[in-house]
Order: structure tokens, then C-alpha cells, then sequence
């Protein structure tokens, strides 16, 4: 994205990237962005949602039929709607990157029914839906900032974690935990978000320079994305990590209560029945 915006503004536009949370945690830069200390970030939709509400489709339960699905959905009318949205929370989104399916890894356990996660200690990040789904299958949510996690494992704080192939070896805890059953209980993507601040001082050639940056940003991090979940996997097994691959439609029916819970508001109803729909 850096190159492309580069190349597209003639150099008038630059990206000055900090990695690893130098300029603070996901939450404090989406604030940061709220009041114009910080222009654009990228952050997990699970973290976008306790800004804004309506994002929380996103980390719905079984969401999607499949990649294809959700992909429909986010650069469609939907995903573009609720990126323009966030505005009125001082935040504007840009697109969505793929972050995969996330799946239940675990230390001394096998995950292969729901009934498996009885009395295990997950570690989940800071979003009530991700807290109220492990409660939903039986395990009991522990919220851990992503940093602190290895050594949460390494001590027994948690049992286990849940998260996509990539991010599973990235953080090694494969090394700690034995034990991973891609149930793939959600797709959460994660969000580029500018501040409305950043967004409201660039002219509409920047703002169009700077969304079609993002765009040709995505189209190239979703390829390499699927093909990373494959060279991840085969890590796992080399390091002696067990891949299961249990029956999802176990877990996605304990999590229809969820669904329907949420259903009771008329927006998020509107939502989910607008997400299935989508062919």
C-alpha cells in the first residue's frame, strides 16, 4: 500500500508504518485516530466493534458460507455501508483485509465436539461476542491482550487460544500448544481504519488516491493470505502440532441461541438476513 500510494500521488502522499504496536495496543490507536493524534491503523474487527456497534456482524458465528461468500459481502453493498458508517464515530473505514477462520488450539486437550471445551480456560480477545460464543460451547472465556498470551499459555493462566493458521505459528504458540481443531468458528476480518479528522483534510484527489491504494492492497493481501494458511498448517504438523478437522455443524448449532439473541434487535436482524441473502 505504502508503494502504491507512492506511485499514485507521485510521492505527495507517503506512509510512515509502525509495526508491532510501537504507537500503542489496537484500542488505543482507533482513540489515538478519534482525536487526530493518528491517521490511519489497522486493526481485528472484533476490536472495531466497541466502536462501532454495528461491526459486530462480523464476528457473528458462522457467518459464511464460505471465503467466496464473504468476500461478496464485504466489498458489497454491505461492507461498503458499514465502513462509511463508522464515521459518526470519528472513524472511517477503507476496506477489509482477510484474517482467516478462527479455530480453537489447545494444550492438553483435543477439540473435537463442543462437549471437549467443557471447563477449559480460552483465551478470547476483548469483544463481548467472542466472550458470549466460548461461553455458548461450553469453555469459559479468558480475555488476555495478544502479547501477554505466550506466556498466559506457558504458565496455565489459559488452556487455550483460538485463532487463524497464520497467526498460530506467527506467535509460536504452536510450540506450546499440541492440539489444533479447525472448527473455524468465525471470520472476523480485520479493518483499515483513517481517523475522520485525516479522512475530512485530504482533497478528493488524495481520498481517491488513498482508497484505491487500500484496494490494490487487499486484492494482493487476500492472495497471499490463503496461500500462507496452507504453508502455516504444514508448519504445525512438522512440529508435531495434531490438525483436527471435526464436524462443524456440531459447534455452528450451539451457536444458533447466539444468533437469535442477537436477532432480537431489528438492525442486527436486518444485518444477518442481509449477509445470508447475499449470493
Amino acid at each position: 500500500m505504502q508503494e502504491k500510494l507512492d506511485e499514485k500521488s507521485g510521492g505527495q502522499l507517503q506512509l510512515e508504518i509502525y509495526p508491532s504496536q510501537q504507537l500503542g495496543t489496537e484500542r488505543q490507536a482507533l482513540e489515538l485516530l478519534q482525536i487526530g493524534s493518528l491517521e490511519l491503523t489497522k486493526v481485528s474487527g472484533a476490536i472495531m466493534e466497541n466502536f462501532a456497534p454495528a461491526m459486530k456482524c462480523f464476528s457473528f458465528p458462522y457467518m459464511f458460507r464460505n471465503r467466496e461468500h464473504m468476500y461478496k459481502v464485504q466489498d458489497g453493498t454491505i461492507g461498503r455501508s458499514l465502513l462509511a458508517e463508522s464515521e459518526k464515530f470519528w472513524l472511517r473505514g477503507l476496506g477489509y483485509f482477510d484474517a482467516g477462520q478462527r479455530s480453537f488450539y489447545t494444550k492438553d486437550r483435543q477439540i473435537e465436539t463442543p462437549a471437549n471445551l467443557e471447563g477449559l480456560k480460552i483465551r478470547v480477545q476483548e469483544s463481548a461476542m467472542a466472550m458470549e460464543l466460548v461461553r455458548s460451547l461450553g469453555g469459559s472465556p479468558t480475555p488476555i491482550s495478544w502479547g501477554e498470551l505466550y506466556s498466559a499459555l506457558q504458565q496455565g493462566v489459559v488452556d487455550g487460544a483460538e485463532n487463524n493458521p497464520p497467526s498460530f505459528i506467527a506467535s509460536r504458540h504452536y510450540e506450546i500448544c499440541k492440539y489444533y481443531s479447525l472448527n473455524e468458528h468465525t471470520a472476523v476480518p480485520d479493518i483499515l481504519v483513517i481517523g475522520k479528522t485525516a479522512w475530512s483534510s485530504l482533497s478528493d484527489q488524495e481520498k481517491q488516491w488513498l482508497q484505491e491504494a487500500s484496494d490494490e492492497a487487499i486484492d494482493y493481501q487476500r492472495k497471499l493470505w490463503v496461500e500462507e494458511e496452507t504453508r502455516a498448517l504444514k508448519i504445525a504438523e512438522e512440529a508435531g502440532v495434531e490438525i483436527i478437522r471435526p464436524n462443524k455443524v456440531n459447534f455452528a448449532k450451539l451457536t444458533e441461541p447466539l444468533l437469535e439473541q442477537y436477532k432480537k434487535d431489528e438492525r442486527m436482524a436486518s444485518l444477518i438476513n442481509q449477509i445470508q441473502s447475499v449470493q
